[in-house]
């Protein structure tokens, strides 16, 4: 194979400062030192050596399925703080015959999230 691993995702935003607002103050990634590009943007730690990458743009493509999963320890207990949080999210549902378990947000440029916990 030659892919080794995923190093980071990148997220189209309208207003970095809003998007920080969610990944960093609800989610609790830690921001990182990002160089010093000609757009606005961020990046976080998104635990294991993964990143996330927020790119500002006028252009936030349309919700079509596309989205990032992150792997959580305790979904109950995540979509009990988003939704403290206000934040709208689907109820923890199995995936298909499985074990796994998956709930789904958007964040607040639409970019949707699925936060699976594994069997």
């Amino acid at each position: 194979m030659l892919v080794a691993d995923i190093h980071h995702v990148s997220l189209n935003v309208a207003d970095t400062a809003r998007s920080l607002g969610f990944y960093r103050d609800v989610l609790g990634m830690a921001v990182l030192d990002r160089p010093d590009f000609s757009f606005a943007g961020a990046w976080l730690d998104a635990g294991h050596g993964r990143q996330v990458h927020l790119i500002e743009t006028d252009a936030v493509p349309a919700d079509v399925g596309q989205h990032v999963a992150f792997r959580v320890d305790d979904l109950d207990a995540v979509v009990a703080t988003l939704r403290a949080a206000g934040i709208r999210v689907g109820d923890p549902s199995p995936v298909g015959d499985t074990a796994i378990r998956q709930a789904f947000v958007l964040d607040p440029d639409g970019n949707r999230l699925e936060f699976t916990q594994p069997a």
